[in-house]
């Protein structure tokens, strides 16, 4: 059983990560466009879906990996900081599929972003122009945790809340998701399970150093390829 010390260490080094990553986004030049047109063979698209208070450049090294191997990544830049809604993240997310005519795409989320992008796959504008998702350490229960801060847009995460139970009673979608948890996430206790989904568990404690996990991109590879290959599969 892990102890007290053990887990406040990785929280730590959690908050660390992201604090480094944050830092690491602001400092980055790169444009909104730099990953969509990949030299190798063309592969599936991705569209990028941070979390709460993360911009896309959080995820900037999760797109460098699949640019290398080929997949066009795609951003919302009007996210910026991704504080609004969800349904208003959804509505600009479904803007950027379009305006950018993405077809047979895979969501790849963190956290808040897979609540948009399950949002995003059961809307009739989008249609299937989205294959699946991807989501990593997303709350998809909310979290108990999200009362602590009096902050709207985290207490969006309650598990009460209107959004979290509606995306939650609405399963249609949910063979088409995998869900990438880790051993400790500090932000949601109860975990990502998502009834129906694939999961896929990842040896990296916590919340944003699950971004790390040496494992990941190796799913992300595999994961986009099943979903591009079987857009139906069901749970494994």
């Amino acid at each position: 059983m892990t102890g007290a010390w053990e887990r406040a260490r990785w929280w730590g080094a959690d908050y660390a990560y992201a604090a480094g990553r944050q830092v690491a986004g602001l400092a980055s030049r790169t444009g909104p466009d730099a990953y969509t047109r990949p030299s190798p063979a063309r592969r599936p698209p991705v569209l990028l879906l941070p979390g709460v208070y993360e911009s896309w450049r959080f995820l900037e090294p999760l797109a460098r990996e699949l640019y290398r191997h080929g997949h066009p990544v795609h951003v919302v830049a009007p996210f910026g900081l991704n504080r609004g809604s969800v349904p208003d993240m959804a509505d600009l997310a479904a803007t950027a599929l379009v305006d950018e005519g993405l077809t047979g795409a895979v969501v790849v989320a963190h956290s808040k972003g897979g609540l948009i992008g399950k949002s995003l796959m059961g809307r009739a504008d989008v249609g299937d122009r989205v294959l699946g998702m991807v989501a990593v350490n997303t709350p998809f229960s909310g979290s108990p945790y999200a009362r602590w801060l009096p902050l709207r847009s985290v207490r969006a995460f309650l598990p009460d809340d209107e959004v979290i139970a509606a995306l939650a009673a609405r399963r249609a979608d949910n063979s088409r998701i995998v869900s990438v948890a880790t051993r400790f996430d500090p932000h949601i206790p109860g975990g990502s399970a998502l009834p129906g989904a694939r999961h896929v568990r990842l040896a990296t404690p916590g919340h944003f150093r699950s971004l790390t996990d040496p494992e990941l991109p190796g799913v992300l590879l595999r994961e986009l390829r099943r979903l591009a290959s079987v857009p139906d599969a069901g749970p494994v």
